[in-house]
């Protein structure tokens, strides 16, 4: 069985693009690995703090969030790529 390549995360305004960690448990928590400063409060999608815009790709939910998430937004804090992504923090 061929093992497939982690996706990357794409960050405007970020020089490099990332490689998600395959045992991350969240996009958060690869982005802190990364020293990117993020802010956050409950890490489970109650609170929304970890908002940010999907300009490109697809996310996952760990589990669904209980906070207010519009179209082309994504909670980090609970959520894993899918796809390469390209977020814009806020």
């Amino acid at each position: 069985m061929e093992e497939r390549p982690q996706p990357t995360i794409t960050i405007e305004d970020h020089d490099e693009p990332l490689q998600f960690a395959a045992q991350s448990p969240s996009l958060l928590c690869t982005l802190e690995q990364n020293n990117v400063d993020v802010p956050y409060q409950c890490r489970e999608g109650y609170c929304g703090a970890c908002r940010a815009k999907l300009v490109k790709g697809e996310t996952v939910y760990n589990q669904e969030p209980l906070a207010f998430v519009r179209d082309g937004e994504v909670l980090l804090c609970c959520s894993k790529p899918i796809t390469d992504i390209v977020i814009k923090l806020t």
